[in-house]
């Protein structure tokens, strides 16, 4: 049974985003630059720039009414080009009923193919449980721990390395004739 949808961001999502973005615990486990309160002028603002991005990358998590979270990408670039980091929050009224997974189980097989995509990374925070347990029902594979890499509220923190690989592989070669994997 799908309990959300994923569909582009809109102007009329700015008061949906405030009122559920607006929480300490959502503001704990995200960057800085997710800022804590999180008025309607940061929602109109995140909504202006996501809207005008290209390709648009970000996206609204949706119940039958409203934006009730957001999913997106940055997407690397150079060497790093195939590559896209994996963002997301969900209000907390709908947190423990499986629809972060459904979305990012939905989300993952879109983005690999939309962006033309090898690789799709997440590092929660360690002490996020529920966003790593997240990830792995979703098909990511902890590839490790990264010590002292984040700092929030002027702590420092470990972060996990998630990541998804496409699958089949696309098999890229060297000047020779050895694949890459």
């Amino acid at each position: 049974m799908r309990t959300c949808s994923i569909r582009l961001l809109s102007e009329e999502d700015a008061d949906a985003l405030q009122r559920y973005a607006n929480n300490r615990k959502i503001w704990e486990n995200l960057r800085d630059i997710f800022p804590h309160p999180y008025s309607l002028q940061d929602a109109q603002a995140f909504l202006d720039f996501a809207i005008k991005a290209r390709p648009e990358a970000d996206f609204a998590i949706t119940n039958e009414t409203e934006a009730i979270g957001c999913i997106g990408l940055r997407l690397g670039n150079d060497v790093h080009r195939h590559t896209a980091e994996l963002g997301y929050w969900l209000g907390e009224p709908f947190w423990s009923r499986g629809i972060m997974t459904e979305a990012i189980t939905a989300f993952t097989p879109f983005a690999f193919r939309w962006f033309e995509l090898l690789r799709i990374f997440a590092q929660p925070f360690a002490g996020n449980t529920a966003s790593a347990r997240v990830l792995e029902k979703a098909g990511f594979v902890c590839e490790g721990r990264l010590k002292a890499n984040v700092v929030k509220d002027g702590k420092f923190f470990v972060s996990l390395m998630y990541a998804r690989v496409r699958e089949p592989p696309v098999i890229y070669r060297t000047r020779g004739a050895t694949p890459y994997w």
